[in-house]
């Protein structure tokens, strides 16, 4: 057991090192890297500044590729800066959170315009209004562009059919995407979907803002087609929907792997150093739950600890503690007791 554990380690360490984003590796050109800390000094100071000296519109036409689309222009006349709606009680809010990398803390604002509700034609088959976890895939509109005089757009996409991993890894059908993507995402929800006359797909009350993030949640050093190295970067975004991943498939998907779920879940799970407490841990082996297969260090993989008497996975509300009680709302459920060994009960 413990050879196989460590072997799982190893691979879940690589898994999260091997960095992954939605350019072809053919286009990155990558300059020595400046320190990490001066550099953020710098792009902090020239985010707030966007911030304070931009403005945005939105073009509302549902029903079409282009519905939702905003527009960021330099202030010229009495138009209101984007900086004022910083922790606004209403919408449009401009959100501030902190993220650690490395020695690092960055803090990474994001507009959020609509947040995305559920919808459908009648209640039985409503579907949206999910949020997802840094850890999910989505399927998203973005237009991504640069704080330069000329707001240069670098890229651009509407294609709802297209699922990026918010995780950085490219698998499973999904894309790679940059970090500061796994930041801002979980801030939105989706919306929900409908069919045209002619078949295609149309998305409804879908999440709509904008991230502005540091160099360093996004290529750092790493040129990229118009894109310069050390570049902040400004993503306008649409959330049209989400799949729920299980990265360790334990048959609990990664994002009810946030421990508290309902009570302290924020949506954020990370890999932290070695020795730094982490609430997503349950036995404390530096593995956060949504990648190990044995969340609480018992020697039994999780799988089967959420299974029931014929083989079956518990519905995530319905697993039971050690001694059969579903209900309780404050159970410890089985699979996160080491002190409880029971599979398959």
């Amino acid at each position: 057991m413990n050879k196989i554990k460590f072997y799982f380690i190893v691979l879940m360490a690589a898994f999260t090192i091997n960095s992954c984003n939605d350019k072809n590796d053919d286009d990155i050109e990558i300059t020595p890297p400046r320190d990490f800390s001066e550099q953020y000094k710098t792009d902090i100071a020239t985010i707030e500044n966007y911030l304070k000296t931009h403005y945005f519109t939105v073009l509302s036409h549902p029903g079409f590729p282009d519905d939702q689309d905003v527009t960021i222009s330099k202030i010229d006349a009495n138009q209101t800066a984007i900086w004022a709606y910083l922790d606004s009680s209403t919408l449009p809010r401009l959100t501030s959170r902190k993220v650690t990398i490395g020695a690092v803390e960055y803090e990474v604002y994001t507009l959020v315009i609509r947040e995305g509700i559920k919808g459908g034609i009648n209640l039985s088959n409503q579907s949206g209004g999910e949020y997802p976890c840094n850890v999910d895939a989505v399927f998203a509109g973005y237009k991504g562009t640069l704080m330069d005089e000329a707001g240069t757009v670098f890229d651009s996409s509407n294609n709802g059919q297209v699922q990026y991993n918010l995780d950085g890894q490219s698998y499973g059908g999904g894309i790679g995407v940059i970090r500061g993507w796994a930041e801002a995402f979980p801030e939105f929800k989706t919306g929900w979907v409908s069919s045209n006359d002619n078949g295609t797909i149309r998305y409804n009350d879908f999440g709509v803002g904008v991230m502005f993030l540091p160099s360093a949640l996004g290529y750092y050093n790493q040129a990229q087609g118009s894109i310069p190295a050390y570049s902040p970067l400004v993503f306008s975004v649409k959330l049209y929907a989400l799949k729920r991943l299980d990265h360790d498939a334990d048959g609990v998907p990664s994002y009810l792997e946030d421990v508290g779920v309902g009570k302290f879940h924020d949506r954020y799970m990370y890999y932290l150093a070695p020795g730094v407490s982490n609430p997503d841990d349950t036995d404390g082996d530096g593995i956060p739950d949504y990648g190990d297969f044995d969340d609480d260090g018992d020697g039994y993989a999780t799988r089967g600890e959420v299974k029931d008497k014929n083989g079956n996975y518990y519905e995530f509300d319905k697993i039971p503690d050690c001694s059969g009680n579903t209900t309780d709302p404050n159970r410890l459920k089985r699979h996160l007791d080491k002190n409880c060994i029971k599979m398959s009960q």
